[in-house]
């Protein structure tokens, strides 16, 4: 019976954990943000973030979210910044957006390394619903994006 309770307490933590750990993405919600150092307006400036550029939410902090963008750099930018609204970057040279989320569905837009995304929702395992600043709607491979 003890080894029993240990189980599920350690089964419990472990379910905890994981929702704990759940990566929360969004994006930059004004036309450009100072990331700083630290969670204040008088520490080190490092750099400007533009508007629709997703970021993974690291830590919150009164007022300040910790973020790390898509190339692992992690800053401190004020919460007011930020919205829930998730978008994705193309990590990919070219990124193939399809007509459906299957490999061989024809592409109806190509878009170059670095091109934002809204994220419209997920789609089959491996792929993303997304739109183009353009209005183009398609799927892409999640592979080719980051912000997932």
């Amino acid at each position: 019976m003890k080894s029993q309770l240990r189980v599920i307490c350690a089964l419990s933590l472990l379910c905890l954990s994981s929702v704990a750990a759940a990566i929360d993405y969004r994006s930059v919600d004004v036309p450009a943000a100072i990331l700083y150092d630290a969670p204040s307006q008088k520490g080190k400036k490092l750099y400007l973030i533009k508007a629709q550029t997703p970021v993974e939410v690291v830590v919150r902090l009164e007022g300040w979210f910790k973020i790390r963008d898509a190339e692992g750099t992690l800053a401190w930018i004020e919460a007011r910044n930020v919205s829930e609204k998730r978008t994705l970057v193309v990590t990919a040279a070219r990124g193939e957006i399809r007509q459906s989320d299957k490999p061989e569905a024809p592409v109806v837009l190509q878009v170059d390394k670095s091109v934002g995304l809204e994220f419209v929702e997920a789609a089959s395992s491996g792929w993303a619903k997304v739109r183009h600043r353009d209005g183009v709607s398609g799927y892409i491979r999640s592979t080719q994006v980051w912000g997932l």
